[in-house]
């Protein structure tokens, strides 16, 4: 399949070629139906015969390309309503009735807010010309209206608020709420991608967007919602996330001071969270990417934390100097591994009450997790004379200096 997609250079256009090259040279191998043998990049630089070589040869279109933040408004219906008619023009002049897929926004449904949008007239009248094409020519169109589109590479103070907050929270400048009670619908880049992919197999998900007070089913619509239809004339993504303003600010702030507590909030698979946070990261400046940690240091070497979650626990690494026995404590409720990464130690544990020792040779040539059970007091001991030992340890809760449950005892 050869793939034209206008806009390359734009923050759609750049994740979707990326992550097209990826299937093309065989990384991504989630679909394995889909085979991808060029990749047209089309954008401003390209010259209109490119265009028409593009056309004549492309099996699939991704349109992208529009314009959003003009200097003068009548460049709204040049962008996003010229372009698209000289781009269904060239395909129709050399007969190529490929599928075609149209980024449009929920503003042309000229709901709510938008009523009165001169980007969401453009937009809608784009639609209705990929309609009429559709008709003309007899070929698949799919219609997309986005939400606020978020992710990677989102370009900042430009037309996506959370990408701004990101990149000035990440550099530490300052941001502007005027209200925190706004509520988004934010669409990442990753799940439009497979929603992309969905399209290029033939199996968009469809739907309708029925018009504001409307009832279906018992169901109240605001104009702006997609209702799932088989035969629907839009298309839409169907993984989308809501938050207010507010709570978006608040998790970035919680990502920035991250460095310094070393606590990573819950960030469940698939989750808003996650998402946000992996778009907050690659806004970070290059001073930020590595950070210090601080070592609690003595003659017996160190300790330090490397990181804290809310509900898994802590991190760190211990490093023994030769001859060291470090720990010589129990914990009613809390449990440990250990996990020797570098140098020859051993393990000792006692049950609490009782004579009877286990003991773990552990060695960094031959990696194993020794846990510390509950009700056993444990050391571990550098049995090198030259080396330090190196040990990552995880606990499975945060240490609280206020209830430390942890008691001295020699095993």
């Amino acid at each position: 399949m050869k793939i034209l997609v206008t806009g390359a250079e734009g923050f759609v256009g750049k994740n979707l070629v990326e992550n097209l090259k990826n299937i093309r040279d065989g990384k991504n191998r989630t679909r394995p139906i889909l085979y991808v043998e060029e990749i047209y990049e089309y954008d401003r630089n390209n010259s209109p015969d490119d265009l028409e070589r593009f056309c004549s040869d492309c099996d699939f279109v991704f349109h992208l390309a529009g314009v959003n933040r003009p200097k003068d408004p009548t460049e709204f219906r040049e962008g996003n309503y010229g372009f698209a008619s000289t781009l269904l023009d060239t395909l129709k002049r050399n007969g190529n009735t490929c599928p075609v897929m149209l980024s449009s926004s929920l503003q042309a449904t000229l709901a709510g807010r938008f009523g009165t949008s001169e980007y969401g007239l453009s937009k809608r009248d784009g639609e209705e010309l990929f309609f009429h094409y559709e008709e003309e020519t007899g070929a698949t169109v799919y219609v997309y209206r986005f939400p606020n589109l978020v992710g990677k590479w989102v370009r900042p103070n430009y037309n996506s608020a959370v990408g701004t907050f990101c990149h000035n929270i990440a550099n530490d400048l300052p941001i502007v709420v005027n209200d925190p009670t706004v509520d988004l619908e934010l669409l990442f880049i990753d799940d439009l991608l497979e929603e992309m992919y969905d399209a290029m197999e033939g199996h968009p998900h469809r739907a309708d967007y029925p018009e504001d007070g409307s009832y279906i089913e018992e169901v109240r619509y605001d104009g702006l919602t997609p209702r799932p239809a088989v035969d629907g004339r839009y298309c839409y993504a169907p993984i989308t996330h809501k938050a207010t303003l507010g709570r978006i600010v608040e998790l970035l702030r919680c990502f920035h001071d991250q460095p310094n507590n070393l606590i990573m909030p819950k960030i469940s698979s698939g989750s808003f969270e996650k998402k946000l946070y992996s778009m907050y990261l690659s806004y970070l400046p290059k001073e930020k990417v590595a950070f210090d940690l601080k070592m609690n240091v003595d003659e017996r070497g160190s300790f330090t934390e490397l990181l804290k979650t809310i509900d898994h626990g802590q991190f760190s690494v211990n490093i023994s100097k030769p001859g060291i026995t470090k720990g010589q404590h129990w914990h009613n409720s809390k449990w440990e591994i250990f996990i020797v990464v570098s140098g020859h130690g051993l393990i000792r544990e006692r049950k609490i009450g009782t004579d009877t020792i286990m003991e773990f040779e552990v060695s960094g040539e031959h990696l194993q997790a020794v846990h510390m059970l509950p009700g056993y007091t444990h050391s571990i001991t550098n049995l090198s004379k030259k080396e330090n030992l190196v040990t990552l340890m995880w606990a499975n809760e945060i240490f609280d200096s206020d209830h430390p449950d942890t008691f001295g005892a020699q095993v």
